[in-house]
């Protein structure tokens, strides 16, 4: 029996792998296509053409950006019950966990979209620079704070839960 739930768990487990394979890359491929209709870039460009030599480095930023954006997707669609099985005695650190993690992976893709998109407007480029860049500074000092009151939870436990450490 204990082989049978062992291997209903790993089934489980593998079936949720799968999952966010599939959204992360199927998001990926979406975010790809969809990025420059929905921020086509600005007019005139605010930079000019990159070098053969370059352009190979931005496909490659491009291709990891969809990809980071698709599993911040996949995490924020399956993330959920885990980051409260770690923090379950104290349901607002989950979510603030749950919330800034899925917004640091999630936040690239339509952050560069929107450089590329605002052009030189300069007040566009301030609520850009607030928007993305102080919200994953907060975002940080949440995820710090959440880890730090969790080891402080398990530092009297002999075993932490999920057998870190």
């Amino acid at each position: 029996m204990t082989s049978q739930v062992a291997r209903g768990t790993g089934d489980a487990r593998r079936s949720t792998w799968i999952k966010v394979v599939i959204v992360t890359l199927t998001t990926a491929v979406a975010a790809m296509v969809v990025g420059p209709i929905l921020w086509p870039t600005s007019d005139p460009p605010l930079f000019p053409e990159p070098t053969a030599t370059q352009l190979p480095f931005f496909i490659v930023l491009q291709i990891v950006t969809s990809l980071t954006f698709g599993l911040g997707v996949s995490f924020l669609l399956f993330g959920l019950p885990m980051v409260r099985r770690v923090s379950a005695d104290w349901k607002l650190r989950a979510w603030l966990m749950y919330l800034s993690i899925g917004w640091l992976l999630i936040s690239w893709w339509p952050h560069g979209h929107l450089h590329q998109h605002n052009g030189d407007d300069v007040q566009g480029l301030l609520y850009i620079e607030y928007g993305f860049h102080v919200a994953p500074m907060l975002a940080g000092l949440i995820l710090a704070y959440c880890f730090l009151s969790l080891m402080r939870e398990w530092n009297g436990k002999t075993t932490p839960p999920f057998g870190v450490g």
